[in-house]
């Protein structure tokens, strides 16, 4: 399974959201600098994710991103059926466009299970558990930069 860039951005601003203090709004252009990313580009998945209810978004000076849920409330699997749909879960690995129990491809029956295990583990992991890693100072996300974890003052 390879992701997007939308999903990547999406997952790692949401997880650098969740370290942050609830409620406590952070503008776009902030979020976009310290994950190195188009604050463009960025903006557009974040209001996407106001969409699906995850953020909340305010306007003027004191204005920007929060959560909207608590992050214990949000896994991996929900922020990635938002951005990449539910293909993510029925798409064949080979791209057939007709694969499945009934008619499966050459990979199949390999790839299934292997399918099954990532979906649960996006599921049972959680921004918070994420958050919390990182907040511990372990790196989940290769390109985050280093001034997050210490930024943290942890």
């Amino acid at each position: 399974m390879i992701l997007s860039r939308t999903s990547k951005y999406a997952i790692r601003a949401l997880i650098y959201m969740a370290t942050q203090p609830a409620g406590v709004a952070i503008l776009n252009r902030s979020i976009a600098k310290e994950l190195d990313v188009s604050p463009t580009y960025l903006a557009k998945i974040l209001q996407n994710l106001c969409k699906f209810d995850l953020l909340d978004s305010f306007r003027g000076n004191q204005g920007g991103f929060c959560l909207r849920k608590n992050g214990k409330k949000i896994n991996l699997l929900q922020i990635i059926i938002i951005t990449e749909g539910t293909r993510i879960q029925e798409e064949c690995v080979l791209g057939f466009k007709e694969c499945n129990n009934d008619k499966p491809c050459l990979m199949h029956e390999h790839w299934s299970p292997i399918l099954q295990e990532i979906t649960r583990l996006l599921r049972e992991k959680t921004l918070e558990d994420l958050a919390d890693e990182l907040k511990k100072g372990k790196k989940l996300i290769n390109d985050y930069p280093d001034s997050l974890v210490s930024n943290l003052n942890i």
